[in-house]
């Protein structure tokens, strides 16, 4: 089992598989428009842009399960991220990360890469997963670690 056994939908509606990532390092975040770390954005678009070209992509998923503070449709989350922050990088279909209606995607990157103390739940927005070329969970970072924070791990599986 890796992320390639999993289908999504893009923020345009479309289905896809994220076995068309087969081959690059990925970083699938849970992201909010609404949120103190939504300024976490930015430093994403910054990884993206430094590191695409070497094979790195990063996935947003909006979710609205924390506090209420994803509100928009995916139509309103598409302009906030382009027109405030310059995302470029793909962006998916709005998504629920925990409990009963959770994203299969999500409750597998969980059960993969737990939290504090095991905790196999996600507890904020941008929570972010490491997943190398192989389509492995490697490791999970809180909300609170900022995006150039990741680089060391990039680099490594790169």
């Amino acid at each position: 089992m890796s992320v390639y056994s999993y289908s999504v939908k893009t923020i345009k509606g479309e289905e896809v598989s994220l076995e068309q990532y087969k081959g690059k390092v990925l970083v699938i975040v849970n992201t909010a428009s609404k949120c103190g770390f939504t300024p976490q954005y930015k430093g994403l678009q910054e990884l993206y842009e430094k590191y695409k070209d070497r094979g790195v992509e990063i996935l947003g998923f909006p979710c609205n399960q924390f506090g209420g503070q994803e509100p928009g449709s995916e139509p309103e989350i598409e302009s906030f991220c382009e027109l405030n922050y310059g995302v470029a990088f793909p962006m998916f279909a709005k998504v629920d990360v925990k409990g009963d209606h959770a994203d299969p995607l999500f409750a597998y990157l969980a059960s993969e890469a737990p939290g504090l103390l095991g905790s196999k739940g996600i507890k904020w927005n941008f929570t972010k997963f490491l997943v190398n070329k192989e389509g492995a969970v490697v490791k999970r970072f809180a909300p609170q670690t900022a995006p150039a924070d990741l680089e060391k791990e990039l680099e490594a599986l790169i």
